[in-house]
C-alpha cells in the first residue's frame, strides 16, 4: 500500500486530460481520453526531456510496459511531457525525438505549463504529481489504483497481466 502523502490522487477518480497536442504511434496528430479509455486499465507516464530520472528509470519502465501491452485490447498507454522547469528544454518537438529514441509504439502528449506565470501544467495539477517521472495506473472503472516516482516495473507488469487475463 502507498503511504499517504501530498502528491497524487490515489483512491479517486481520474481526471480527463485536455491537451492541445497528441501524437499517435506514428508521430501523427492524435487524440487520448481518459473517459474514452474507461474500461481498460490506463497506463500514463509523466516524463521531461531534460529529466535524468526519466531517462534512467521511467523511460525504461515505459519500454517495458509498452512493449509487452501496446497491442492489447484491455490496456491504454499514454505519456504526456508535464513541463514544470526547462520551458525552453522541454520542447513540444521533443516529443516526437523522445517517441523515436525510445522506439515508444503509443500516444504522446505534450502539456507545456506557463513559463511567464509558472502555473504548473494542467496534467500535474489534475494529478497532484510530484514531478517526473511520475507514473499513473488508473483501473477499467476509471479510478486512480497507483501514482507514485517510484515503481518495481516487473510488479507492475505482473499485476497488470494478472488483472487482464
Amino acid at each position: 500500500m502507498q503511504a499517504q502523502n501530498n502528491h497524487g490522487i490515489q483512491g479517486h477518480e481520474a481526471p480527463e486530460i485536455e491537451l492541445d497536442y497528441w501524437i499517435d504511434a506514428n508521430g501523427d496528430p492524435g487524440d487520448f481520453s481518459v473517459q474514452q479509455a474507461r474500461g481498460k486499465w490506463v497506463f500514463l507516464k509523466c516524463f521531461q526531456d531534460w529529466c535524468p530520472g526519466c531517462h534512467s528509470s521511467g523511460f525504461p519502465t515505459l519500454q517495458q510496459f509498452s512493449e509487452r501491452f501496446h497491442d492489447h485490447p484491455k490496456v491504454a498507454i499514454a505519456a504526456i511531457q508535464t513541463v514544470f522547469e526547462g520551458f525552453t528544454s522541454n520542447t513540444q518537438e521533443d516529443v516526437r525525438k523522445l517517441q523515436l529514441r525510445y522506439e515508444l509504439p503509443i500516444t504522446m502528449g505534450h502539456d507545456p505549463g506557463d513559463e511567464k506565470t509558472h502555473a504548473r501544467p494542467v496534467t500535474m495539477r489534475a494529478y497532484r504529481t510530484g514531478g517526473t517521472p511520475w507514473l499513473i495506473l488508473i483501473n477499467p472503472a476509471g479510478v486512480v489504483v497507483f501514482n507514485n516516482f517510484h515503481v518495481d516495473t516487473g510488479k507492475l507488469i505482473e499485476y497488470v497481466a494478472e488483472q487482464v487475463g
